[in-house]
């Protein structure tokens, strides 16, 4: 009986090391960025040693994949399945543009600073290709449908972290402004 409580107990401590590990990785990825982040500051920062920190994480992609695991679990990117039930056109746009919108101002610090290092740095590109992809892609698909080659190309304008916080972050817009500009661009494009 003793043995089960220890391996228990074990087990336990050990994915709390994991988990303050992979917590003050994201913390750091969300103020520094990801690339600046050493493994010596994640394990000061998790109150571990580095050889604690490389038995749970041997090399820089099994950390990155946890800490992009971890932040997508915390606040998962919008579903657009939703969307898709809204037949009127510029009322899905609102409604997915929206969503995004909101994602992006709860996730504004993390997601620039990895956006920033994804330019130069080569893992953390194809770790957040790997996470956001799919979701982006089928936003695209979604939002996309029937519109003109040159309404998708200002859709995936609207889209991108960089036009949401150019209008928000440093326009001063409100979301439901800057959505609505993005609608009424999308709108337009087609008219030039």
């Amino acid at each position: 009986m003793t043995r089960t409580y220890t391996l228990k107990r074990r087990a336990e401590q050990q994915a709390d090391t994991r988990r303050r590990i992979v917590e003050a990785a994201v913390d750091l990825h969300g103020s520094v960025g990801p690339a600046r982040t050493t493994l010596s500051m994640v394990a000061e920062r998790a109150g571990v040693q580095r050889h604690t920190l490389y038995a749970h994480f041997p090399d820089e992609r099994s950390l990155l994949m946890a800490c992009s695991g971890l932040a997508m679990e915390r606040d998962p990117l919008p579903d657009a399945a939703a969307w898709e039930r809204i037949a009127d056109r510029r009322e899905r746009l609102r409604a997915g543009l929206s969503e995004i919108y909101a994602w992006y101002e709860r996730n504004a610090e993390l997601t620039g600073c990895v956006l920033r290092d994804a330019e130069f740095h080569p893992l953390i590109k194809e770790i957040n290709a790997l996470r956001t992809e799919p979701h982006f892609s089928t936003y695209a698909q979604v939002l996309g449908a029937k519109l003109s080659a040159t309404q998708r190309a200002t859709l995936r304008l609207a889209l991108s972290f960089f036009t949401w916080r150019t209008l928000v972050r440093e326009s001063g817009l409100k979301r439901t402004a800057a959505v609505e500009a993005m609608v009424q661009s999308i709108g337009r494009a087609n008219e030039a």
